[in-house]
């Protein structure tokens, strides 16, 4: 199972790379001027050292250490707010196919914002008792109870990845609890969560490529000016795409394999019904026919 949610999954990003920027271009261009206005407001006199203002590190030695902060986390929650909604346009034009309007927002993205919170809220309450329950255990078991500690971090993506077709579910209108999405991801938790881990490193590497390529730009572009504002804006938009692709890839999969399972069985189990209404039928007909046979001699009897 893991190889095929793996599979699927980069296959799927592969062949709607393309279909990425068409449901997503206009958030990628609103993400591209934010975070240039950004850039511009905490840019320091010498220029970025990093290429970014998003790896720049804080002078706390300034008087605007406080303003610097709250505008990282601006462009943090920007910056989260419209990848989310590219993952929503990505996966509504992958499963539904529809291309919508290229800067939508409304109640669905509202949706798909609060069940991912609830996801973090979630895999942190899934978290800390693990957590504190292997701690409990290293003093009295020792190495057993180190091997728990480790093992925690995975045990509660595990759990988060069961419930979390709530976020593409949200995404396509559909109505999903968390317990539905429990039930059709019975059998694949860990499946979903090996893959959640083997993209995260991808797209670590994918990050790092990107920062990579845009570290190239220092060849020909000074560290102040419009043009190093805008490499400074290119880098956390293209970090945030990476991860949008991967993951809205894996959600997609997702869904759509844990709903292919459930109609599966569904059909498996109208093949069972309809397999004992045959059977039912057969025993009416046998039935008539055994009456039948034992009317016919009291029949000839009486003749």
């Amino acid at each position: 199972m893991l190889l095929t949610v793996l599979s699927r999954t980069l296959d799927l990003a592969r062949k709607r790379f393309v279909m990425l920027f068409a449901a997503g271009w206009g958030y990628m261009v609103l993400l591209v001027a934010l975070n240039a206005v950004i850039s511009v407001s905490l840019s320091p006199e010498a220029g970025f050292t990093t290429g970014s203002y998003m790896m720049e590190p804080i002078d706390q030695s300034g008087d605007d250490a406080a303003r610097q902060a709250a505008l990282r986390m601006l462009a943090l929650i920007a910056n989260l707010v419209a990848g989310f909604s590219i993952g929503v346009a990505y996966v509504r034009r992958v499963l539904l196919g529809r291309a919508e309007f290229f800067l939508a927002f409304g109640a669905r993205n509202l949706r798909v914002a609060w069940k991912l919170v609830a996801l973090g809220v979630l895999g942190l309450v899934f978290l800390l008792p693990l957590v504190a329950v292997s701690g409990m255990l290293i003093p009295i078991t020792g190495p057993i109870g180190v091997f728990a500690m480790m093992a925690s971090p995975f045990i509660a993506l595990m759990l988060v990845q069961r419930i979390s077709l709530v976020v593409p579910g949200a995404a396509l209108d559909d109505e999903m609890t968390f317990k539905e999405s429990w039930q059709l991801t019975r059998g694949i938790g860990w499946a979903l969560a090996v893959a959640a881990l083997a993209l995260s490193a991808l797209a670590g590497v994918g990050v790092a490529l990107w920062g990579a390529s845009i570290s190239l730009a220092d060849l020909v572009v000074t560290e102040t000016g419009p043009l190093a504002h805008l490499r400074s804006a290119l880098f956390p938009m293209g970090a945030m795409v990476i991860v949008t692709w991967l993951f809205g890839s894996l959600h997609a999969t997702a869904y759509a394999l844990a709903r292919e399972r459930f109609v599966e069985e569904a059909g498996l189990r109208q093949a069972e019904v309809a397999e004992a209404e045959a059977r039912r039928r057969m025993d009416q007909r046998h039935a008539a026919r055994r009456a039948v046979d034992a009317v016919r001699p009291r029949s000839g009897r009486r003749r």
